[in-house]
């Protein structure tokens, strides 16, 4: 089960099915991206993603799964990636608040999330040696960017799972918090961006997808930044904030283009 709130221009995603960790199958992957969808048809300024329960997310559901039958590439091609993207692509700032198990799939939605906090109980790894299956959702390009080949290997082929700490300290997300103060300290963070320049923001967050994508170079990269900068001139954000300097007062920000 997947549910939307909206409050103050943050949108607030949660997955609530506790009982099963909030694995997630074709049916709740596809309540997801209607929950982006309607957040971005109310154009928030900041998106918070957490896991009710025990866990963030323990990946798909395979509860009754029939292995021959099983469509692999239908449900990993046609449903996650898809998501995955849109969710990347969300036209605002992203959080997300992990805690428990975050694996598979449910490292999948991390990646594809701007700013990752995770709780000191966080598991994050690949559990899939034992399954004789691979990891999947994004995981190998995460892990080789961040920890190199040698360091993802023996997290695959060791089924060894992280804490929240090491993952921070390995640079695959942020920042690590106890338990009990993730939530808010993501929800702080987006309602903080929520109150930013918006658009300045999402010129950013193509500026990195750049980066990560396409692998450009610093040049290639400066001149992106350039031509970023030169349209957020025109609008009315970058204006009250340059005023809001020369004037010695805080700026105040409306996200508009």
């Amino acid at each position: 089960m997947i549910e939307l709130t909206i409050e103050s221009d943050v949108a607030e995603v949660t997955l609530n099915d506790p009982a099963k960790l909030n694995a997630l199958n074709a049916d709740t992957l596809a309540e997801l991206g209607d929950a982006y969808a309607e957040a971005e048809r109310a154009s928030v300024r900041a998106l918070v993603l957490r896991g009710e329960g025990k866990a963030f997310c323990a990946g798909r559901d395979i509860a009754g799964l029939d292995t021959d039958n099983d469509d692999v590439l239908g449900f990993l091609g046609g449903s996650v990636q898809p998501l995955l993207e849109r969710m990347a692509a969300f036209p605002a700032p992203t959080f997300a608040a992990a805690h428990g198990a975050c694996l598979g799939l449910g490292l999948g939605l991390l990646i594809a999330t701007d700013v990752v906090y995770v709780a000191e109980s966080a598991k994050i790894g690949s559990p899939f040696a034992n399954l004789g299956a691979t990891l999947d959702s994004g995981g190998h390009a995460l892990f080789f960017e961040r920890l190199g080949a040698h360091k993802t290997l023996d997290l695959i082929y060791t089924a060894r799972l992280m804490s929240g700490a090491e993952a921070v300290r390995s640079g695959l997300f942020s920042q690590v918090f106890p338990d009990e103060e993730v939530l808010d300290a993501a929800r702080a963070a987006a309602a903080k961006a929520a109150a930013g320049a918006t658009q300045a923001f999402v010129e950013s967050k193509e500026l990195i997808r750049r980066l990560r994508d396409e692998r450009i170079g610093l040049w290639d990269s400066m001149a992106d930044e350039n031509r970023a900068q030169a349209a957020l001139c025109a609008t009315p954000d970058y204006k009250e904030g340059f005023a809001a300097f020369t004037e010695k007062r805080t700026p105040t920000f409306t996200g508009k283009a």
